[in-house]
């Protein structure tokens, strides 16, 4: 099923019960729209008299902080009632949010399962081992640019770390349509970007647009960029490599490398930066860089007709039915686990069956004839 020009079919909560644990398999993306069901699917399981609830987020898409903030809900009502709640599978940007929102105390954590390489394979021996490594499966979440900040910081730090001969490290992204750093390693590299951004040209910007890597081995020999090589030279910098970022194939920004070494960055270097710039591809993919603000409006005021719909729903049941404002989500609630309905289908079928047909207009029944 589609809802506006959110896919909201790929969502869905595997249950099983394995002696007094419940077992949730979260699938596909959990965001504003399909939040209600997840909250719906951990009440169940408590409702159904489970303490120990486990959400297996190993087949997970893409976590919102709506849903995170759903999770800590029924981490709040199983530790009233004496028992836990077990994220099991969780990736590294989830386990970074909890402790950011101040909820890691309330779950416990289960080590993720092994997985493979994220994002189109490079060139040569593989890199799987190293600083690296725990970047991959990442989940992004769209709601917060701050906490995609946090975690393409972490990148600018592990690839500041490994790539050899590298002084300095930024990711410059397009936001509102404007290229910024978004993570810098020291003011003299976030520096080196604002002269890229108010003369228009350098390696960071071409690589943004065009899509493709940029090596400067030496800045003393370059004359692509007049406007900007003066002002790299005053700040030191000698040699550059910027790897472009992409979401969904389109470039969304660059990954840039600096140092003060002429020739720095050896053919092991240029693969270890595009293997960070493949890192944080994935987290900018999954946090929906490629959006436009026409799109997350969109899909902002589509949330927003879901929880009407709820809230008229509730509504309806209440004064059909005698409850409170519980009491008719929980109907709702148990009805969509029962039949396998979206939550806000079935929240839509109540308020359409309040609304009665209009009378058919017919001839008039002493069969006259106008004129």
């Amino acid at each position: 099923m589609t809802t506006g020009t959110t896919p909201i079919a790929d969502f869905g909560v595997g249950v099983s019960v394995v002696g007094e644990r419940a077992i949730l398999a979260v699938r596909g993306e959990v965001d504003m729209l399909t939040t209600p069901d997840l909250i719906a699917m951990v009440d169940a399981a408590i409702d159904d008299g489970h303490r120990s609830v486990v959400l297996d987020l190993a087949e997970l898409d893409f976590m919102s902080v709506m849903g995170l903030r759903a999770i800590a809900g029924g981490a709040d009502r199983l530790e009233v009632a004496g028992g836990a709640l077990t994220i099991r599978s969780p990736s590294a940007l989830v386990r970074r949010l909890l402790d950011i929102m101040g909820l890691a105390g309330l779950v416990h954590l289960e080590e993720p399962r092994p997985f493979g390489r994220l994002g189109p394979e490079q060139s040569g021996p593989p890199l799987s081992a190293g600083p690296y490594s725990h970047l991959r499966r990442v989940t992004a979440v769209p709601s917060d640019d701050e906490v995609v900040n946090s975690a393409l910081r972490l990148v600018v730090a592990l690839a500041r770390a490994a790539v050899g001969g590298a002084d300095g490290v930024s990711v410059s992204l397009r936001r509102r349509g404007c290229l910024a750093t978004v993570a810098a390693s020291d003011q003299t590299i976030a520096e080196m970007d604002a002269i890229q951004y108010a003369t228009g040209e350098g390696p960071c910007v071409d690589a943004s647009v065009e899509g493709r890597w940029f090596h400067v081995q030496s800045l003393d020999t370059e004359c692509r960029w007049p406007a900007f090589t003066p002002g790299a030279q005053s700040l030191g910098i000698n040699s550059i490599l910027s790897s472009p970022l992409l979401a969904r194939d389109k470039p969304v920004g660059a990954l840039n490398i600096y140092s003060r070494a002429e020739g720095a960055f050896a053919p092991n270097d240029q693969k270890l930066a595009s293997v960070f710039a493949t890192e944080a591809s994935v987290i900018l993919t999954e946090a929906g860089a490629d959006v436009t603000d026409d799109q997350l409006s969109s899909r902002f005021q589509e949330a927003l007709r879901t929880r009407e719909v709820i809230a008229q729903a509730q509504g309806v049941i209440m004064e059909r039915d005698g409850v409170g404002e519980d009491g008719a989500y929980s109907d709702l609630r148990r009805f969509s686990i029962w039949n396998g309905t979206p939550l806000r289908q079935r929240a839509q079928d109540v308020v359409h069956s309040t609304q009665r047909p209009e009378p058919h207009l017919g001839a008039p029944p002493w069969g006259g004839h106008d004129g």
